[in-house]
């Protein structure tokens, strides 16, 4: 890609886009749990308090794990949005992929309590960008993505 390239891909739209949704079996327990929970209503009170958590439990539990997972990482109009954070690619400097086995010491002790964190624990890999910009506190960004490489691939072309 030529760098008129990548500028006009920068700057038009999305050249990554990815929407960290809560896994399928991760949904299982707490939804079980929610018909648990409900159903223990149930044995103890007739009439309406019998049905009445099934139709509040459940619905507000799926719509609780469905709101988790609307997070959005993307690279869109010369900006790196993470949730509803943007950083202008001018200021992205190193980009480090933290593999999923490390990233307990990149979360844990090594963590600068200024830098920016945006970790879901359901999704692996985590990558951590140096920003520049000497106006901003900020030293770094750490956020999860579920494809770190096409995500470094993505702001190295917007350089």
């Amino acid at each position: 890609m030529t760098d008129s390239e990548a500028t006009t891909a920068a700057t038009t739209g999305a050249t990554y886009r990815e929407r960290l949704y809560v896994t399928w079996y991760w949904w299982l327990l707490p939804l079980l749990a929610a018909v648990l929970l409900a159903a223990e209503v149930h044995l103890g009170y007739p009439g309406v308090r019998a049905w009445l958590p099934y139709v509040v439990l459940v619905p507000l539990t799926a719509l609780l794990i469905w709101r988790v997972g609307r997070l959005s990482v993307r690279v869109q109009d010369g900006e790196l949005w993470v949730g509803n954070a943007h950083l202008p690619l001018r200021y992205v400097g190193e980009v480090q992929v933290v593999p999923a086995k490390d990233k307990r010491r990149v979360l844990g002790p090594h963590l600068d309590p200024a830098a920016h964190v945006l970790h879901r624990g359901w999704v692996g890999p985590v990558v951590r960008v140096r920003q520049t910009d000497p106006e901003d506190p900020t030293p770094y960004w750490v956020f999860s993505t579920r494809h770190p490489d096409r995500l470094v691939e993505a702001l190295r072309a917007s350089d």
